[in-house]
């Protein structure tokens, strides 16, 4: 019999490690674990006391030459000493592997090990640190360009909410709501003074869940996997949206590391005060994008969580929440 073809699948944890022992030369006592299955699935690689993790990505997720970008700029970044989690070349000195999975070839990169620990909250000092590290982040890649995903309004609005329309009722009230939410920002967005917002490469997912602290309080950034181009500010914008999340919507306790956060940033790379003008809106920008990225991905990832009933409440008790605390279109 046959096997019968699958559209994903996990990658035994044993048999990655004596595949990482052979590649990058590791000891017989490598062990490997995985980690977290999401858009990607992620393993930790542990060698005697050294840790690495090992990134396999989603079949037909990222092009090779998209993978070879983001090596590029993770190289460049830890070239010029910013923490980051970096690409480890294995003994041949390919950075990039090829894993035959059921579902077809997956390409796999082994990282670096961001030291310390995820903290969801953590104080106004460290939101500082955070704004100074995505300032030196943005100081390396202003008005650079990598071959990858340009993310224009186009993107962010557009392509985002047809993939969300697969999923939300046409004559449903959250739908209306976001298409009148869409046409506002787009009119926004193409009457703001672009002269005045900063280009270059983005990371676009810099929030607590992609940062590691250690016990020195000192950051590690990592998972660039949605690198990119577009204005700079998506990555503020993003940062201070999540910051309102992870502090359930309490002003008295968003607003003072809000207050940090960009007073780290200014602290190293100076702002445009369209770019201030401008951050509620591209943050709720970035809600339509990975929400997108949710309805694209429900085959192999979102299934799990994803349905027409999750999409209002996200709707509801989050981008309607959030474009009502800044008075943008009608909340």
């Amino acid at each position: 019999m046959s096997v019968f073809p699958v559209s994903s699948s996990n990658l035994s944890a044993p048999h990655l490690s004596l595949f990482l022992q052979e590649k990058y030369g590791l000891s017989m006592n490598t062990q490997c674990r995985i980690i977290k299955a999401g858009i990607n699935h992620t393993y930790r690689v542990t060698d005697q006391s050294t840790q690495y993790a090992f990134r396999v990505y989603s079949l037909n997720w990222r092009t090779i030459k998209e993978i070879e970008e983001e090596i590029s700029l993770l190289n460049l970044l830890k070239e010029e000493g910013v923490s980051v989690s970096y690409p480890i070349a294995d003994k041949d000195s390919n950075f990039i592997q090829t894993l035959n999975a059921p579902e077809g070839p997956r390409l796999g990169v082994l990282f670096s090990y961001a030291n310390g620990q995820k903290i969801h909250s953590y104080s106004k000092e460290i939101h500082f640190q955070a704004g100074q590290l995505m300032a030196n982040v943005h100081r390396l890649t202003v008005n650079k360009k990598l071959e990858r995903v340009n993310y224009s309004p186009a993107v962010l609005l557009e392509e985002s909410l047809k993939k969300l329309g697969e999923f939300l009722s046409a004559d449903s009230q959250e739908m209306a709501f976001m298409k009148s939410l869409q046409h506002y920002l787009l009119t926004s967005l193409s009457s703001a003074n672009h002269n005045d917002l900063r280009q270059g490469i983005v990371h676009l997912d810099i929030w607590f869940d992609n940062f590691n602290i250690n016990a020195e309080n000192e950051i590690t950034l990592f998972d660039f996997d949605f690198c990119g181009n577009g204005w700079l500010a998506l990555d503020l914008a993003y940062y201070i949206m999540q910051l309102h999340n992870m502090e359930r919507y309490e002003e008295k306790n968003y607003q003072p590391k809000i207050e940090s956060f960009l007073k780290g940033y200014e602290s190293i790379v100076k702002t445009s005060e369209e770019e201030r003008r401008l951050l509620p809106m591209l943050g709720l920008c970035v809600y339509f994008f990975y929400l997108g990225v949710q309805c694209q991905r429900y085959d192999n990832w979102s299934n799990s969580f994803l349905s027409e009933d999750y999409l209002k409440r996200f709707i509801n008790g989050l981008i309607k929440r959030y474009a009502g605390i800044y008075n943008l279109a009608e909340a």
